[in-house]
C-alpha cells in the first residue's frame, strides 16, 4: 500500500545522502534562502525525482499530489524542487492542479531556484492548459511579493517554450509583461528578460513592438538582452 509520508521521508533521506557541505556554502551565495539547503547537484536531484516517478506511475493522482504538498512542507529547497519535477512528470496528477493546489505548493517561494521549478513546472503548464483562471497569474504580476511577481513571468516560458509543451501565447504572455515593464526588482527584470526571449522564439513582432513601447520604462538590461536574441538569436 502505497504510504506518502513513508516515501516523503525516504525522499529526504535520500536526498541527504548526496549533501554536499560546500555546494551549501555556494548556494547560500547565489540563492539565499530560509528554507533548509542541503547542498545537492542538479544530477543528483534528477536521480531521486527519476526514481520517484517510477514508483509514482500508478499512484492516483490525488495522492501524487499530497506525497508533493509532503515535500514542499519540509520547507528544504531539494525537496521542494523534487516536488515541482515529480508533479510535472505525472500527467494524471498535473491535469488535477487547481488554484487551491497552488497556493500550498508555493507557500516557500523565497528565492529564485523553487520559484522557478514552481512556475516553469507546475503554475505555468496549469495556466497553459486553462486549469487555474488568468487572474491568478495576473494578481502574482502586481504582488508586493518579488517571488510572485517573477514566477508570474515565468508562467509565460510554459506558454511559449517547445520543449515544456507550449505552443505560443503572446497576448497572455506580454498581459502579464506589461506589468513588469517598469519593474526595478533585479529577480524580475531577469525574469522579464526570459519571458520576453522566450516569446521571441515564437513570435517576435509582438517582442519587437513590446520594447519600442515600452523602452523608456524598461530595464537596459532587459532591452538589451532581447535585442540580442531578436538580432542573433542569442542571450549573450
Amino acid at each position: 500500500m502505497f504510504d506518502p509520508e513513508e516515501l516523503a521521508r525516504y525522499t529526504l533521506e535520500k536526498l541527504e545522502a548526496y549533501s554536499d557541505p560546500a555546494r551549501v556554502a555556494w548556494a547560500e551565495g547565489n540563492y539565499p534562502t530560509a528554507a533548509r539547503v542541503l547542498g545537492v547537484k542538479a544530477g543528483d536531484i534528477h536521480k531521486v525525482d527519476r526514481e520517484l516517478s517510477k514508483i509514482l506511475a500508478e499512484v492516483e493522482p490525488e495522492q501524487v499530489i499530497y506525497f508533493s504538498q509532503l515535500l514542499v512542507d519540509l520547507n528544504v529547497l531539494e525537496c521542494q524542487q523534487v516536488a515541482c519535477e515529480v508533479l510535472s512528470r505525472h500527467k494524471a496528477a498535473m491535469a488535477l492542479i487547481r488554484e487551491k493546489h497552488l497556493r500550498n505548493l508555493g507557500a516557500h517561494l523565497d528565492n529564485w531556484v523553487s520559484t522557478d521549478y514552481f512556475a516553469g513546472l507546475v503554475a505555468g503548464p496549469a495556466w497553459r492548459e486553462r486549469q487555474i483562471p488568468g487572474r491568478v497569474i495576473l494578481d502574482w504580476a502586481q504582488s508586493p511579493d518579488r517571488w510572485y511577481r517573477r514566477a508570474a513571468l515565468v508562467c509565460t516560458v510554459a506558454l511559449n517554450q517547445k520543449a515544456r509543451g507550449g505552443s505560443g501565447d503572446p497576448v497572455r504572455s506580454l498581459e502579464i509583461c506589461e506589468y513588469a515593464a517598469a519593474d526595478q526588482d533585479d529577480m524580475v527584470i531577469k525574469a522579464l528578460s526570459w519571458a520576453l526571449r522566450e516569446l521571441a522564439k515564437r513570435d517576435p513582432a509582438p517582442v519587437v513592438e513590446f520594447i519600442s513601447n515600452h523602452q523608456d520604462v524598461l530595464h537596459p538590461r532587459v532591452i538589451r538582452e532581447v535585442k540580442r536574441k531578436l538580432t542573433t538569436g542569442k542571450k549573450y
